[in-house]
């Protein structure tokens, strides 16, 4: 599945009924279109990763203990990137006078938007077993990671519930909150949603290869075209906000209630 095929998904969806954004003066092209790609670098979770990291290892808080990732640093550094990245956004949005509530959500009922999540993620779920099973069956060469070390740092239920709560804040807002944001910026000034959807969905499945490995890596790509289909069809990030922080707790509950 490529991104364009995911972004057929959205067929089955209502149209958003928005109209699409006015074409600015030819002159203003090139400068917009630079800021656009500046925010949108700005925005891509590396400028803040690398910040946070940086502060929390001069805090005394390291990546690793004793060659495992620490619970600790993991947790502190995705829900305070969370936190920088959504504000830093939030004013990107204020200076160019939108409003974040158009550009996130659009005009539709975030309740009712919310509810539609539920059943996607099951959708979402569905999607990852069929492809890491097809990858594994037919390329089991690219299963390069044996285990995920994410999955280690659950092995007490303070640390699962710790962990629950990061990919609720990390997985469901944060992320969503930075697709939706990056493919209207992509729309507006930097190809259209078409390209925004491939270039964000595979950073995204980059962004997981190192620690979960390449099969993993191309399940999370394929997922992130999925919840940027849902936005890009609907103009609202509340579904897959919900879908996504469903699909990344249903990986989370049995480690919730399967200790003392």
């Amino acid at each position: 599945m490529t991104g364009i095929d995911a972004l057929r998904l959205t067929r089955v969806l209502p149209d958003s009924g928005l109209e699409p954004p006015a074409c600015p003066p030819r002159d203003h092209l090139i400068p917009q279109r630079a800021v656009a790609l500046l925010e949108v670098l700005l925005c891509s979770d590396i400028p803040t990763q690398v910040a946070l990291g940086g502060t929390l290892y001069a805090l005394g808080y390291p990546a690793t203990i004793n060659g495992q990732l620490s619970i600790t640093y993991v947790v502190a550094s995705q829900v305070g990137d969370a936190v920088l990245l959504v504000g830093l956004m939030l004013a990107l949005m204020y200076a160019h006078g939108e409003r974040p509530r158009d550009v996130l959500f659009g005009r539709r009922p975030i309740a009712g938007e919310a509810l539609l999540g539920i059943p996607l993620t099951l959708l979402a779920f569905g999607i990852a077993i069929v492809v890491l099973l097809s990858v594994r069956r037919f390329a089991p060469s690219l299963h390069t990671v044996p285990d995920n070390p994410l999955q280690q740092l659950m092995f007490t239920r303070r640390n699962a519930w710790l962990f629950a709560f990061m990919v609720i804040v990390a997985g469901g807002v944060r992320e969503e909150v930075q697709r939706a944001f990056l493919l209207h910026r992509f729309d507006q000034w930097l190809g259209g949603r078409t390209v925004g959807l491939v270039v964000t969905s595979v950073a995204f499945g980059w962004g997981h290869l190192q620690v979960q490995g390449v099969d993993a890596a191309i399940a999370t790509g394929l997922l992130g075209a999925f919840w940027a289909a849902i936005y890009l069809r609907r103009r609202s990030c509340a579904a897959a906000m919900v879908s996504h922080a469903g699909f990344d707790l249903l990986q989370v509950v049995p480690y919730l209630f399967g200790h003392r």
